[in-house]
């Protein structure tokens, strides 16, 4: 079906989805609402909301929700299936919550659903907690306040894998007739035993699992800013902080979910941080504390020298993994199974950190699926324990209690490791320096390209050819290239490109699963920071001037 197809087809469906499309006067707005389906990408569904078939919206999400029902009917046989349902601060999170709720109500699933935002990390525990069959999470991270999300769960906590989410949306695409979704009322759903709010005692758990990941206990007078952006950290990150002299940025504590405050609730971005770190300079405050709306992410900043600079995600990574794995080697609780899990795009320096502590180390194709999927196999198999995994695009897991990555955990320990480091008379930045000093400079960055629409998806692909084709000739240092396009080393398909240098560096190139974009990572490794910063704009150059080119 052709998109003007569609879109007469969506002209049929509510009043309210009507008038919205009525309105749209744009040819080019119409063709991208409907060109395509919104499916599931690295994290499920994700897209801008509005009315359209590649939108979030009631009935997208109800569709998914039924390809879900119909994908655990099938599977679970015998018994009522049931699933735990999260959602965090954006506009319309909790609807689509209720709206998923009672669509699985409808089919004679159980439903558990958080009475208020949650960060996702909790959601994830919950579906443990509560032994459910999979779960739901209503959020698009960190993305502009445009957009939502909705990512599935499997039994053990765990992101679908892409052979799980490949099963369901088998069912999800035999769904056709959009306003035929059967919904139950929520009144009703409760009546028949088919519908439970979840409380406090799941997060009074969740945090209590947290706090046993704890490595270092003296404070040193370590005073933090904390920002939650506007979004569901406020409470949990705040809860494990206590102890620690923590100011929260007003503007930024309570919900809010056109984040008002900032140009985007993303910490990977420089200026997410922007008040939180005045405050922090006028209270003298040794750390800056982001976490992103649905607190899965953290960045953070830290005095040195009188300024506050900012610790990208691959540095934090690696300082980490330094201190997670000396204070647990300090404990005799490292062993010959440990294990460090990280991403194919992510900077190697970590991963050469754990292993200079004998960790076997992992490396997954880009989503925290793909990290938290190797403690599954571990706890099969019995053939590796999960210490830490972590990814550059500022996510972070020390320990199983949750299943994805968790900025309640990371916010725990990255507050320990400064306080360590301050009572060693150093910053985060000294220590950087120190593992630098160590293992060799490394400077790592992430370019990215926004191609939106049926055009932008078709340019991502001709330059994804064209890197496949000429990327040899690009780039005449290039030592080998590693092509995730069939899957590679064990690991499923992916459309990403990895270039390894001669000189140790690497580059690698891959569309966003969830956004109109294409991302190009850069890891540069050298001897000091002027022939790293050299090296990598003579590389970002080359990538610049084939896709604006």
């Amino acid at each position: 079906m052709d998109y003007s197809k569609k879109y007469e087809q969506w002209l049929t469906f509510d009043e309210e989805t009507k008038k919205e499309l009525m309105e749209i006067t744009d040819e080019k707005e119409l063709e991208d609402r409907f060109y395509k389906d919104l499916s599931f990408g690295t994290g499920g569904l994700r897209g801008i909301m509005g009315a359209g078939a590649n939108r979030m919206n009631y009935y997208t999400v109800s569709k998914a929700t039924k390809g879900l029902a119909d994908y655990l009917l099938n599977k679970i046989q015998g018994r009522m299936p049931s699933v735990a349902i999260g959602y965090d601060v954006r506009n319309n999170s909790s609807f689509f919550a209720h709206t998923a709720a009672s669509v699985l109500n409808a089919n004679g699933i159980k439903t558990f659903v958080f009475d208020t935002c949650m960060p996702t990390p909790v959601l994830s525990f919950a579906v443990m907690y509560k032994k459910c069959d999979a779960g739901i999470v209503l959020t698009a991270s960190h993305n502009p306040k445009e957009y939502n999300g909705y990512k599935v769960y499997n039994h053990l906590g765990c992101q679908l894998s892409v052979y799980e989410a490949n099963d369901v949306i088998k069912y999800v695409n035999l769904i056709e007739d959009l306003k035929g979704i059967e919904h139950l009322e929520k009144d009703e759903a409760i009546e028949k035993g088919l519908f439970e709010y979840m409380g406090n005692d799941v997060l009074d758990a969740f945090i209590s699992a947290v706090r046993k990941q704890s490595l270092y206990s003296e404070k040193n007078s370590l005073k933090i800013v904390y920002t939650p952006l506007h979004g569901t950290g406020n409470i949990p990150v705040r809860r494990i902080l206590e102890g620690y002299d923590v100011s929260v940025v007003k503007e930024q504590e309570l919900p809010d979910g056109n984040f008002s405050t900032v140009r985007s609730p993303n910490p990977e971005e420089k200026d997410a941080l922007t008040i939180a770190i005045e405050q922090a300079k006028n209270e003298q405050a040794d750390l800056v504390i982001g976490t992103d709306p649905d607190s899965d992410r953290i960045g953070i900043s830290v005095r040195h020298n009188g300024e506050y600079p900012l610790i990208t995600g691959n540095q934090v990574g690696a300082l980490l993994a330094e201190f997670v794995l000396s204070q647990k080697q300090k404990r005799g609780l490292l062993n010959e199974k440990s294990a460090l899990v990280t991403t194919i795009v992510t900077s190697p320096l970590g991963a050469e950190i754990a292993k200079s502590y004998g960790l076997t180390v992992e490396f997954v194709l880009t989503g925290f699926k793909n990290i938290c999927g190797r403690i599954e196999e571990y706890e099969k198999t019995g053939s590796n324990e999960f210490v830490m995994g972590y990814e550059e695009s500022y996510g972070y897991l020390v320990g199983t209690q949750t299943r994805d990555k968790d900025a309640v955990v990371a916010s725990m320990l990255v507050a320990e490791m400064t306080a360590y480091y301050k009572g060693r008379g150093m910053t985060l930045v000294d220590a950087l320096e120190e593992i630098y000093g160590k293992y060799g400079y490394y400077l790592d960055s992430l370019e990215t390209f926004v191609l939106k629409g049926m055009d932008g998806a078709y340019k991502i692909q001709l330059l994804m050819k064209q890197f496949r084709s000429d990327g040899k000739s690009l780039f005449p240092d290039t030592d080998y290239i590693e092509d995730y396009k069939d899957g590679f080393n064990g690991l499923p398909p992916e459309n990403a490109l990895k270039f390894f240098f001669t000189d140790g560096s690497f580059a690698a190139v891959r569309p966003s699963g969830t956004e109109p974009k294409l991302k190009v990572y850069f890891a540069v490794r050298a001897n000091d920071r002027k022939t790293a910063n050299e090296r990598l704009e003579s590389i970002k150059s080359v990538f610049d001037g084939v896709i604006n080119g």
